[in-house]
């Protein structure tokens, strides 16, 4: 054998030594010979690849209300994409992927010659990088005993990749390997795949992209903070010019276009999406506190599984409930902060000033805790560091201020300002249509519509009335407007109660039961309770849709016991949906991310009064406007009133701490809660803090919003009243029966329950 034929014989024997080293290799890759190579993904995950995909939340009306994710991530098919963005990413990765089959054999063979220049070029195909993404090839789990040697693990994963990027050839086209690789990328700023990026970086749609914003959204994919547009702006220029003229050379644009491009500057529209963004915040929270639950319980992810959740909001009524509930709070906080004006607001019973409250306050929080952790419990540090000024943007009316304040002064500066709770509900399907659960989700995230309970004052009459009419009580009977005193055991203590009236006097006249509910005359709801029993009202409230523990106290008729919004709401439904309770929701239906409904909501609904009962007890509430004196006539300043009815019932709790207002009209059931954060926060005098000054006003201004809004289909009209209803309203002019019950009629002023209501 000659020396020429043994250097043949050699080679030949390592090439197909390293043939069949490479094809062993690979063999004990692909079965995980002795669990030493770590997991392949099986063929169903070949097929259906996990992606972590944000679930969004639809109005009832198609409107994108938000996302919840951990990585914000919106799939879209190839047909969805810019040819911008295609022919950028083919030229800058894979310039050969539409004639490989998952791995550049050229490209690899050339790896030695490149190394060789010092360029440090890969040679992974699109395919390739997508299979990493996807499979998580480079990740620390299930890597095997070999994974964890140095070198190894590199050679390991190239060869993962290699042979699921060949599976991904098959059992896919090429534009879908596309689409995929695009929706599984990462492009820095919290944005994953191309739809995301392109509202992150130019707020717009990935189908609209231009090729100079391709380029940039493309060049960040070699290194997302590197050649970040916002962290590192020249760096982002130099790269997307580089982009740029790889599609000259490779004649995806003019010559003309690349020289006019390259000398533009990187235009961005930036803004990086947070769960917090977009309309509804604190109901989209309060409805992914109950998806965490149903996920949980279904074996779903509510923040990777691409979700798709359909609620009963509609984004236009919701838009004129915000702006309707930022107008009047407007207007109301600057009454109130003149009210205060050179005073405190926090005040004890008896209007004096509460000492150390923002001192007790600030020792609450997690930042003195933090301090105190620090500097030791009783530190003098702690509250010289809590009184040092700092940099901090505070909320205001007129949007967020800069301003240097101290952590202290934050506390007092928060303190002053009045919030809101505000829901709307169709009373026949018990769709939620609209929930303000605040005035500002960024700032205060405690829901008033649902997490919060406080009194309801006189807006819980009419479960009174309800009660009383449905013993069989006339509407027509006459109830004298005298003072009564009840004497009844609490906590083991003897409790003398006389309600009084919100205006103090006891007018001595005989009213029937619409006009005494539409005035709000405390005495006669007193004196109806006395009738019926503290139980049955208890009962009734209940029946209707109240789910908060009711205390069994006399002064449960004035509001005395703290109830939400979200059940005062479906309670006042009742009345329009003809005597039947349906509970209120706020999901129609759950789709995954192939479309399948997984979910579907059927609402509860049980019989809760009589028909007839229910049409009086929404006569008795139109009284608020039709009868003389009645609370709710401050709903005229409103253009609402156009062959239209309307009703409600106003409430005011103890000191002037609660403004409420229930409203009802033929479409919608509405409820407002206004007060301090606090209950010792709250206006002085009814002329400012009744309920249908501080509350009522967010109901009217709503309502004209919708009115006009002629893209719903919310029109005016009358309520309609059974044909033949066994329940005499057509009460006489004069008094005719008067009923004065049995228990002693009082003329001084006794002791009040601990919570007096005024209203």
């Amino acid at each position: 054998m000659n020396k020429y034929t043994r250097y043949t014989t050699i080679l030949w024997t390592l090439f197909i030594g390293s043939l069949y080293t490479l094809f062993l290799w690979s063999l004990l890759i692909r079965v995980n010979y002795l669990g030493a190579f770590g997991d392949m993904p099986d063929l169903v995950k070949l097929e259906n690849p996990k992606n972590e995909l944000a679930s969004e939340v639809y109005s009832s009306d198609g409107v994108l209300l938000g996302k919840y994710f951990r990585e914000n991530r919106s799939p879209v098919t190839y047909s969805e994409i810019s040819p911008n963005v295609i022919n950028a990413l083919i030229t800058t990765e894979d310039i050969r992927f539409r004639d490989h089959a998952g791995i550049d054999l050229k490209g690899v063979m050339a790896i030695p010659f490149y190394l060789i220049q010092g360029d440090q070029r890969g040679s992974s195909t699109i395919t390739q990088q997508l299979a990493k993404n996807l499979f998580k090839t480079r990740g620390i789990q299930k890597k095997g005993i070999l994974g964890y040697i140095p070198g190894f693990n590199i050679v390991i994963a190239k060869v993962k990749e290699w042979q699921l990027a060949i599976t991904l050839e098959k059992t896919y086209t090429k534009n879908e390997i596309l689409a995929l690789y695009l929706n599984t990328v990462d492009f820095g700023s919290n944005s994953f795949g191309i739809k995301v990026a392109a509202k992150t970086f130019f707020q717009t749609s990935q189908d609209s992209l231009s090729i100079s914003q391709a380029a940039m959204l493309i060049g960040l994919l070699k290194a997302p903070t590197s050649y970040s547009p916002i962290l590192n702006p020249e760096n982002a220029l130099n790269r997307r010019n580089t982009v740029l003229e790889l599609l000259f050379d490779n004649k995806y644009i003019t010559n003309l276009q690349f020289n006019t491009l390259k000398i533009q500057p990187v235009k961005l529209d930036y803004e990086v999406e947070k769960h917090s963004d977009g309309s509804a915040t604190y109901f989209r929270t309060m409805v992914s506190k109950y998806l965490q639950e149903w996920c949980k319980k279904n074996n779903k992810d509510l923040y990777g599984d691409g979700l798709k959740i359909y609620t009963t909001i509609d984004s236009r009524m919701q838009n004129h409930a915000e702006t309707s509930v930022k107008e009047h709070m407007t207007v109301l906080q600057r009454k109130f902060n003149k009210h205060w004006e050179g005073e405190n607001p926090w005040r004890y019973q008896n209007k004096q000033e509460i000492p150390n409250f923002i001192e007790d306050i600030a020792k609450k929080t997690d930042r003195y805790k933090a301090l105190e952790k620090k500097f030791g419990k009783g530190s003098d540090s702690i509250m010289i560091v809590y009184k040092t000024p700092v940099k901090m943007a505070v909320f205001s009316w007129q949007g967020d201020i800069d301003t240097i304040m101290s952590p202290f002064d934050s506390i007092a500066y928060y303190k002053h300002f009045l919030h809101t709770g505000f829901m709307t509900m169709d009373p026949y399907s018990g769709h939620i249509k609209t929930w303000v659960g605040g005035i500002d989700y960024k700032h205060f995230q405690y829901d008033h519509v649902q997490q919060s309970k406080r009194q309801p004052g006189s807006s819980f009459k009419p479960f009174v009335y309800a009660t009383a009419i449905a013993e069989g009580i006339s509407p027509c009977t006459l109830i004298p407007d005298l003072p009564i005193t009840f004497k009844y055991q609490e906590d083991g203590k003897e409790i003398v109660w006389t309600p009084r009236n919100a205006d103090w006097v006891y007018s001595g006249d005989s009213l029937n039961l619409r006009r005494g509910m539409a005035r709000s005359i405390n005495t006669i709801a007193a004196r109806l309770t006395n009738m019926v029993g503290v139980e049955p009202i208890i009962q009734m409230a209940h029946k209707l849709g109240i789910e908060s523990a009711l205390k069994p106290v006399p002064s449960i008729c004035l509001g005395s016991s703290d109830v939400n919004v979200y059940e005062m709401v479906g309670a006042y439904s009742t009345f329009l949906n003809k005597g039947v309770w349906t509970e209120p929701i706020f999901i129609e239906r759950i789709e995954d991310n192939s479309g399948n409904v997984i979910f579907e909501a059927i609402p509860k609904r049980r019989d809760a009064i009589s028909e007839d009962v229910a049409a009086v007890m929404v006569y008795m509430l139109k009284g608020g406007t039709e009868e003389g004196g009645g609370t709710s006539q401050a709903l005229f300043q409103y253009d609402i009133f156009k062959g239209n009815e309307l009703g409600g019932k106003t409430g005011t709790s103890s000191n002037y701490s609660d403004g409420w207002y229930m409203g009802i009209s033929t479409h919608l059931v509405g409820g407002v809660w206004v007060g301090g954060e606090d209950r010792s926060i709250h206006f002085r005098t009814s002329a400012t803090g009744e309920g249908s000054k501080t509350a009522l006003p967010i109901f009217g201004l709503f309502m004209e919003k919708v009115y006009a809004d002629t893209s719903l289909d919310i029109k005016e009209g009358r309520f309609k009243m059974p044909s033949k209803l066994s329940i005499n309203i057509n009460c006489p002019r004069r008094p005719d029966r008067v009923v004065v019950d049995s228990l002693a009629i009082s003329e001084e002023e006794d002791l009040l329950p601990s919570e007096e209501i005024v209203e």
